[in-house]
């Protein structure tokens, strides 16, 4: 069993490597994040929903995106029509038992979403079946994609309207820049709105 300094060195270590990922992948970005949050900004303003996607890990992602915009920690900021589509236990397993798990957010879209609305989905790999097959049914439509992603993209680089890939193997480094990014585009979002620049 590895002694407790050894395992402090680990914990600042790995510290570290966050704040290096997070800081590259935000720096290269940063322009990127801009133009994302004026387009979500804008198809806000005529009256877009939010449909937040992903698995595992990444479905909590979707679900805390989704509280951000319809409950801002700020009073001053407004609330914005977002939902995470990975909440309904029952509809999920109905369509996983019955159909295909592969169409668990396609077919919520395609029952839900409408032109103009926006879909932001996240995958560590942007492999995600579920994800890359929501996007193709939301393109088809009209709807925005807004893809999160690691490693090289994934199947996400062929359907994602505005890409974010964390260029790392490491899930846990890319689900934590992926933490970062979401807060940032929500503010960014806000900030577009007309919000005070206050974070």
């Amino acid at each position: 069993m590895s002694d407790a300094r050894a395992l402090a060195e680990s914990a600042r270590r790995k510290a570290d490597e966050s704040t290096r990922v997070v800081r590259a992948f935000v720096d290269d970005h940063a322009d990127a994040f801009a133009r994302c949050a004026a387009d979500v900004a804008a198809r806000f303003e005529k009256g877009a929903r939010l449909f937040a996607i992903g698995n595992g890990g990444s479905a909590c992602d979707a679900q805390h995106l989704a509280v951000e915009f319809m409950h801002p920690i700020l009073e001053k900021r407004r609330a914005l029509p977002a939902v995470a589509l990975t909440t309904d236990a029952a509809l999920l397993s109905a369509v996983a038992n019955d159909h295909d798990f592969a169409f668990v957010f396609a077919d919520q879209l395609r029952a839900l979403a409408r032109d103009g609305d926006i879909v932001l989905g996240i995958s560590t790999s942007g492999d995600s079946p579920s994800v890359v097959r929501a996007f193709e049914l939301a393109r088809s439509i009209g709807v925005l994609t807004i893809g999160f992603a690691g490693r090289d993209g994934g199947r996400m680089t062929s359907v994602a309207d505005h890409l974010f890939v964390v260029p790392s193997y490491s899930i846990h480094r890319i689900q934590e820049a992926h933490g970062v990014a979401l807060h940032l585009l929500w503010d960014l979002v806000q900030v577009s709105l007309g919000a005070e620049d206050v974070l």
